[in-house]
């Protein structure tokens, strides 16, 4: 179905009693659920169309690195029936199809203002609302604002001397034209090796007449081994869709597969060996579940990383580009990616590797790039420099709470978020998969239906009790900003630079921004502020004696009594991907 904007009268202020930032994933599930609670909401998507993050990434071989059958809302059992994944790990344009289709299915787009970015929120004390500016020059006013601007959204465009000269086409991975890119006889030059260019190269590299890939950091990654789906494994899941979802539900990172909770260094070198090579050839992100140590024990991670190194030498054939693409830090300290003949794209003849680890890109030319003194022609630059994560699309909305306070200015030296959904200071904003919540340290999907429960519950719950505002409290912010940063420093993924704690962007403090104790952990802790009454939150309402406070049933199920608690985190037998 083509996307249609809804309306707006641009000439008077309109008022609804939540106005959602984003139409992806959060944002749809966000308005189906205020739907049904009968509350009035107003969506602003930038885009034009449903979809958030599977709209704007659209580089060749872009899919999504949780398997299919589990990378998908929970919310409707007729849902999950109906809708048939093709491979197992979905490519773009599948889960942009689904998105659509959720929208055509529960009628979302008739709320949803396409083609227009929210500019400015500002929270209007005595009127205890949100003032809502955009793009479009049309203004509105709501209760609650909901932030659905997504983890990986803000594209990342490094600053290069000399950029202004090149004259030959620019693309970045997470702006992808929508229509199809023609590579066919270009020179190519792609600058980063993060998830979207292991993606993209071994498809863009058939079709180009020379591909340069500029590599500042190497990173792992595992193969997906991606195929079409087994009918009989669609079958078995689809027997017991909820008791599957339930299972992933209490997994440490929202997913479900088999992992082995033995500490690595237990085993014997052939024990490991032979673990190692069972978890190769299952392939994927689960590769970190082959010891429960592996993020938390050096010596142990050592034998992980080195067999990946192994594995790399063996599918490159020049042992001296195999080198450069042997990373030599923590296995899995950033995130790892899932390959489809990544490696084996270097041993084409055409496809060259330079190092800028030591000599960074030193300049554009009208004609190319130039690195270590030589310029490599290129009639296409290929940014995969990723996203300013977590944080970078509330940087391009001036957010304005209480007292003239602005978040840009409260985010200073680092996100400051309860639980990841509420911010101090800027009462009735909600953000969904914010900093200090698992997010992207675990499946998305889960993630975003347990904030968007919490949130639905909060505002039925403020409703009930006649509630104006809510707000969370600046020492309990604190006391979670700091248990995320202990947590954190647990693991060896708090050891090395990366888009987690936003070194990425040059300026950006480093604050490991997810919450890295595992999704159960997570759930209980919300799901115990609720059920005092909103601890760590200050309501404005009446002085009556609320009701008591239930939060949906289905995250009552994460409460597994075999989940794990932040000690045995601690003790290494726990894996999260």
């Amino acid at each position: 179905m083509t996307a249609t904007a809804v309306p707006t009268d641009e000439s008077r202020t309109e008022r609804f009693d939540a106005v959602i930032v984003g139409a992806g994933f959060a944002g749809m599930y966000m308005l189906h659920c205020l739907r049904k609670l009968g509350l009035s909401a107003r969506v602003f998507e930038a885009g034009s169309d449903v979809g958030g993050t599977w709209y704007w990434n659209r580089y060749p071989g872009a899919r999504c690195d949780i398997e299919s059958l589990q990378y998908s809302y929970s919310f409707s059992e007729e849902l999950d029936q109906d809708w048939e994944w093709t491979e197992k790990y979905a490519p773009q344009p599948e889960i942009l199809a689904y998105a659509r289709h959720v929208a055509d299915r529960f009628d979302l787009r008739r709320d949803i203002c396409f083609d227009t970015r929210v500019t400015a929120l500002a929270f209007d004390e005595a009127a205890k609302r949100w003032d809502v500016g955009t793009d479009r020059g049309g203004r509105c006013s709501a209760q609650f604002c909901i932030m659905a601007v997504g983890c990986l959204s803000a594209a990342n465009h490094p600053h290069f001397e000399g950029f202004e000269d090149y004259r030959g086409e620019v693309l970045h991975t997470g702006e992808w034209p929508h229509e199809p890119v023609d590579f066919t006889g270009k020179r190519v030059a792609v600058i980063g090796t993060g998830s979207s260019a292991i993606q993209s190269i071994p498809v863009m590299a058939p079709e180009a007449a020379a591909l340069t890939v500029f590599q500042r950091t190497p990173n792992y990654a595992v193969p997906a081994w991606n195929a079409p789906l087994d009918p009989n494994l669609v079958r078995e899941v689809k027997a017991d869709y909820p008791g599957f979802r339930a299972k992933a539900r209490s997994r440490p990172t929202g997913f479900y597969f088999p992992y082995n909770t033995r500490p690595a260094l237990a085993s014997t070198p052939e024990e490991r060996r032979r673990q190692y090579e069972e978890c190769w050839e299952r392939g994927g992100l689960p590769f970190l579940g082959a010891f429960g140590d592996l993020l938390f024990d050096k010596e142990a991670n050592d034998t992980a990383a080195d067999f990946a190194r192994e594995k790399i030498r063996e599918r490159v054939d020049d042992p001296g580009t195999a080198e450069l693409l042997c990373p030599d830090n923590v296995f899995g300290c950033k995130r790892l990616c899932v390959d489809t003949g990544y490696y084996e794209t270097y041993n084409l003849d055409h496809v060259t590797l330079v190092d800028i680890s030591t000599r960074p890109i030193e300049r554009f030319t009208a004609g190319g790039v130039v690195a270590q003194g030589v310029e490599y022609p290129a009639d296409t630059v290929v940014f995969a420099t990723g996203f300013a994560a977590m944080t970078g699309s509330f940087d391009r909305i001036r957010i304005t709470g209480r007292d003239g306070l602005t978040l840009a200015e409260k985010w200073r030296a680092g996100p400051q978020n309860y639980l990841g959904l509420a911010v101090a200071g800027f009462p009735n904003l909600f953000t969904i998969t914010g900093p200090g919540s698992p997010s992207v340290l675990a499946n998305m999907l889960p993630t975003i239906e347990q904030h968007v429960d919490w949130i639905a519950d909060c505002v039925a719950h403020m409703r009930d009790i006649g509630a104006r505002t809510i707000e969370a409290q600046e020492g309990d912010e604190e006391a979670w900003v700091a248990h995320v940063a202990d947590v954190a420093s647990i693991s060896l993924r708090s050891t090395c630079s990366s888009w987690y704690v936003g070194a990425n962007i040059p300026g950006r403090p480093r604050v490991f921004m997810p919450y890295i104790g595992g999704f159960p952990v997570y759930v209980q802790k919300c799901n115990e502020v609720l059920a005092a009454g909103f601890a760590g939150f200050v309501l404005d309402a009446p002085a009556s004696a609320p009701p008591r406070v239930r939060f949906t049933e289905r995250w009552q199920e994460a409460l597994d009594p075999d989940v794990l608690s932040p000690a045995d985190i601690a003790a290494g037998r726990i894996p999260i991907v």
